[in-house]
């Protein structure tokens, strides 16, 4: 008979760690992000690779009432990506939709162009994905990329996500519509490689 599987699962995301690679530093928010998050929120095509409408930003009211409430969430891990060369804050990461019963959830990042073509991104990925399976214990973490964003499905890929499937014209791009490939990692395949996946 096979032993039972031990399950480490948190009784919430309410921690919100501080966590260090060699090139980025992942943290809570600070007041003094915003800013940051401005110019981010700002550009084109964070705009476009994020799937957001175009020209739909947020008014400053709204981004202050967003990012200063990120820290207090319990089900979800929204943590600013700081370049650590610079002390700049280029980015985020984010662990949400939590499904408390599966222990999986999903996993979004966005990465402004001052933290771009750096390896920034795909390093605050490795960093957050092993928190979750290493700390929160989580089983499955899945996410979506579209088809004309290759360098985050690259960074994804380096990270050992694996592409499960298509979901067809998700997104209208203009006049045209682009499809989305869903990827995930699992705790096994994290444990096997730690990130670092062959190939």
């Amino acid at each position: 008979m096979p032993s039972p599987r031990i399950r480490r699962v948190p009784s919430d995301f309410s921690v919100k760690p501080t966590l260090t690679g060699d090139r980025v530093l992942l943290r809570p928010f600070v007041d003094d992000d915003l800013a940051a998050f401005e110019a981010i929120l700002a550009d084109p095509e964070v705009a476009r690779l994020t799937g957001s409408p175009p020209g739909e930003g947020l008014e400053p009211a709204r981004l202050r009432a967003w990012y200063g409430t990120r820290n207090s969430q319990p089900d979800r891990l929204d943590l600013a990506v700081v370049d650590r060369a610079t002390g700049a804050c280029v980015g985020e990461v984010v662990l949400n939709e939590w499904d408390r019963h599966n222990d999986s959830c999903n996993f979004r990042t966005l990465i402004g162009p001052a933290g771009r073509d750096r390896g920034l991104g795909t390093e605050a990925v490795r960093l957050v994905v092993g928190y979750g399976f290493e700390q929160l214990g989580l089983h499955r973490i899945g996410l979506e990329v579209f088809a004309f964003n290759p360098r985050a499905r690259r960074a994804y890929e380096k990270v050992g996500f694996v592409a499960e499937g298509t979901l067809r014209q998700v997104l209208r791009d203009g006049d045209g519509w682009v499809d989305a490939t869903v990827m995930s990692i699992l705790a096994d395949e994290w444990a096997a490689h730690r990130g670092h996946p062959a190939g």
